[in-house]
């Protein structure tokens, strides 16, 4: 019998205790939350009178307006051209650097400099960056191009690293076994391995940057951003809708090309 009520206690037993360090760190962010919420003056008033000011935008940016579409076609093909100039000159530089950044392929003097220029390249928001090219070189589409590239190292170069430190290595010392050079060892231990990932990383980044070629016209770095920008400025939102429209259908017909090449690969 006591030997059953021991059973019956451990199975009783709670299997999931309460941890006390996590439940008061849950405590505390709800705390923050509600205190930020009061500094910051949200309430529902402010919401209900933000609606009614988002219904009067909406009646006048519709119906759109595309009468002006030379414009519109000038600053959609500027930003296409500042998305693909960057993000083929900025994946093919995060090649080399994410290789770099691999530690397991490269001793911690070379690596580590290397990952804290990535990070460095990814502490920042592209329309700071944007802001720092436009100062340094002018307004226009080489500063767009710059910024994109930035971001594009700093997002891809890290995945690139991190997928080379996952690979088996068995291919790697077959490879090195035939007395192949570095190259080779590269082209056919390494690539083949994280080549269909990375094709996701640059269908990804692609995207990333047809968006934000289309944002950082806003501080004078090309594109339709800027075009955006000018309509805002005058007030004419049918024209803002229009742009809108214009932004959509471009991210849509590329999401859709991308679906089909990761198919492919």
């Amino acid at each position: 019998m006591a030997g059953l009520n021991k059973q019956t206690a451990s199975t009783q037993h709670n299997p999931f205790p309460r941890n006390w360090w996590v439940s008061g760190l849950w405590l505390v962010a709800a705390i923050y939350l509600v205190y930020s919420v009061n500094a910051m003056g949200l309430d529902w008033d402010r919401f209900t009178a933000g609606l009614g000011h988002a219904d009067n935008l909406l009646s006048r940016m519709f119906p759109p307006n595309f009468s002006r579409w030379e414009l519109l076609l000038e600053g959609l093909i500027e930003s296409l051209e500042i998305a693909v100039i960057s993000s083929v000159v900025g994946i093919f530089l995060s090649l080399f650097i994410g290789l770099l950044a691999a530690r397991n392929f490269m001793p911690n003097w070379i690596s580590t400099p290397v990952r804290g220029f990535i990070a460095l390249c990814r502490s920042f928001h592209p329309v700071i960056i944007a802001i720092l090219f436009v100062k340094s070189v002018g307004f226009g589409a080489l500063a767009g191009i710059l910024t994109l590239v930035i971001a594009t190292i700093g997002f891809i170069a890290k995945l690139f690293a991190e997928a080379i430190e996952e690979i088996s290595f068995k291919q790697v010392e077959a490879i090195r076994a035939t007395g192949a050079s570095f190259v080779s060892v590269i082209l056919f231990a390494v690539m083949p391995q994280v080549f269909s990932r990375f094709i996701g990383f640059a269908t990804y980044q692609f995207d990333s940057n047809l968006r934000n070629s289309t944002m950082v016209g806003i501080v004078g770095a090309g594109g339709l951003g800027g075009t955006l920008f000018s309509a805002f400025q005058r007030f004419d939102y049918d024209f803002v809708a229009a742009i809108l429209i214009t932004i959509i259908a471009l991210i849509l017909f590329w999401e859709f090309l991308s679906t089909l090449v990761r198919r492919i690969f």
